[in-house]
């Protein structure tokens, strides 16, 4: 049996048994063997004593198979997905409908005309990024594993440890350029359509269009659209451009603003505003601590409190905490549950993104439903269409650039075939399984891919699948390190910390890759 916990459960998985979760089970068998009292005299014997049974062969893997893949997005999962698919020998395509990579992390400063993002005929703007955007997390927990996001000796760079967009953006350009991942990205080109080859699920149609100069001055542009076969595709999309926005009693006749956090960017428009912002993750940490520099007063109001809260912000004579919005008026008046009533010039809504796919046509095999994409096995495959299509990046709430990695080494190993899947059934009935599981727990279903509690258990797991080491302990300590501290000190946690010694043993550990 293999197991990994979902928030706080532990969940039951038909897999192989893992003696140490961080790394090879080889390594951990080694190391118990090593503390017993003979094995001193071992050692002694082998100096003297041919033991040949003791030395096996290397496993002779099969000769891998090549796939012709497409990978959607050149953001940070399909750059990881694109290198670890051309490792295992696979030819490989990107498809990127900016002119960069970095995806996600690349800053627009340009908004949506429509602030809420709620017309489907809106011009889209794929950035989520408000301009004083810093990581929540240090550079070293968000590297990938064997290309550590280390400061550059360079006066242009971001060297704070908790950098800025930009500064990611240009380690992601960074990686590309190290591995050459641009020669494979097809740049202004978006993915319109992707669906299986009639009565052949081992082929999939890839419909494309790209972007192209009417003239030699680039000022109007036309599409030449594409029609191609692929091998199997890997959906890297990311999932932080289709909005979603909380449902409040009378807010179709209040009279107020209302955008989404999708479209902010800098805070000098709520000047002397009273805003109200729904939801507490960290685009709201950030955004309303911004604004509470300029508004005349900013109220937070998050589902996960009681319904008596009503708390001053540390630091701030202008800011408070609320519970949940009761009800708003065709007055302006905003009620929330702890009683208290203000009269509000907008509403912020941070609450978080749909997952969204315009462009893949299954038949019906994979939906959308209540923000779940399903049925997936283990959060990348759906069991009648595998391996043939993958999700890279769904996961929420985690350290997202290992878990990419480790993500993509697994299907660029399934599909080259040194990596065994267990059968269709056998995977609809351990997703089944997860389900019922989350079920059981009370878990809402938009949940089903936060692995906040149980991502380092989830990544060791896909590193036994791929027979590479798992999450190193270091990461693991930096991680619940800084979220801690982001919690008890949100205004300073980026600029003051309390682990260099775990900042020292990450940079050890990146002298086997820099």
């Amino acid at each position: 049996m293999n197991w990994f916990r979902h928030h706080s459960q532990i969940v039951t998985t038909d897999g192989h048994v893992r003696v140490r979760m961080d790394g090879d089970p080889a390594d951990a068998s080694i190391s118990q063997v090593s503390k017993k009292p003979n094995s001193l005299r071992v050692t002694r014997l082998t100096t003297t004593t041919p033991m040949k049974h003791l030395s096996m062969p290397p496993a002779q893997l099969p000769p891998p198979i090549s796939r012709h893949v497409a990978v959607i997005g050149a953001g940070a999962a399909g750059l990881v997905s694109a290198r670890e698919l051309r490792r295992e020998g696979h030819d490989v395509v990107v498809f990127e409908r900016d002119n960069q990579v970095g995806g996600t992390w690349v800053y627009n400063p340009q908004v949506e005309p429509d602030p809420l993002s709620l017309d489907p005929n809106r011009r889209i703007i794929h950035s989520s990024l408000y301009s004083s955007l810093r990581t929540n997390l240090p550079r070293e927990v968000m590297g990938f594993k064997d290309y550590p996001f280390i400061a550059k000796n360079d006066k242009k760079r971001d060297q704070r440890r908790f950098p800025g967009h930009r500064e990611v953006v240009l380690y992601l350009q960074d990686f590309a350029s190290e591995f050459g991942i641009e020669e494979m990205v097809r740049f202004d080109t978006e993915v319109v359509h992707v669906g299986p080859v009639e009565d052949n699920i081992g082929k999939w149609i890839v419909r494309s269009k790209r972007k192209i100069s009417d003239d030699d001055r680039e000022v109007s542009f036309g599409f030449d659209v594409d029609e191609e076969i692929y091998d199997a595709v890997v959906i890297c999309n990311g999932h932080y451009t289709e909005p979603r926005i909380a449902q409040i009693p009378g807010i179709s006749s209040w009279p107020g603003k209302q955008m989404h956090s999708h479209n902010y960017r800098t805070p000098e428009g709520f000047k002397d505003q009273l805003a109200i912002l729904i939801g507490s993750s960290a685009s709201s940490v950030d955004i309303s601590r911004e604004i509470a520099g300029v508004a005349k007063e900013v109220h937070v109001t998050s589902r996960s409190v009681a319904d008596e809260t009503y708390q001053e912000q540390p630091g701030y004579d202008n800011m408070w905490l609320h519970s949940m919005i009761e009800s708003v008026h065709d007055d302006g008046s905003v009620i929330f549950r702890n009683g208290r009533v203000v009269v509000a010039d907008i509403i912020i809504h941070c609450t978080g993104y749909k997952y969204r796919f315009p462009f893949l046509d299954t038949n019906g095999i994979v939906t959308v439903d209540g923000n779940r994409v399903g049925p997936l096995y283990k959060q990348v495959f759906p069991p009648a269409l595998a391996p043939w299509l993958s999700f890279v990046g769904l996961p929420m709430k985690v350290a997202t650039f290992p878990l990419f990695e480790l993500q993509s080494k697994w299907i660029a190993g399934v599909l080259s075939g040194h990596i065994a899947l267990p059968s269709p059934e056998e995977m609809m009935e351990d997703v089944k399984a997860f389900y019922e599981t989350l079920e059981a727990s009370n878990i809402p279903r938009h949940y089903t891919h936060n692995l906040g509690g149980c991502q380092f258990e989830y990544d060791n797991w896909l590193a036994s699948q791929c027979s590479c080491p798992g999450i190193e302990e270091w990461r693991r300590q930096m991680y619940d390190a800084a979220s801690k501290s982001k919690r008890l000190r949100p205004e300073i946690y980026r600029d003051e910390w309390d682990d260099d010694n775990l900042v020292l043993e990450a940079y050890a550990d990146f002298t086997k890759y820099t």
